[in-house]
């Protein structure tokens, strides 16, 4: 057995949103660097949706 415990219990992806795309960004990039989120499709830096002022 293992001391390690199993991640099978995964919380809920955060959502993100593109404001040049104006639609839900469902498969982000992270920089591996500086941790920023971007949108694969056009590279815009996403944004949650708290920092909106929805939801």
């Amino acid at each position: 057995m293992s001391d390690v415990p199993e991640s099978n219990e995964t919380s809920e992806p955060q959502l993100f949103y593109c404001p040049a795309c104006r639609e839900p960004a469902r498969d982000p990039l992270v920089c591996g660097d500086c941790g920023a989120v971007i949108c694969r499709r056009c590279g815009t830096p996403l944004e949650s949706p708290d920092e909106l002022g929805i939801g």
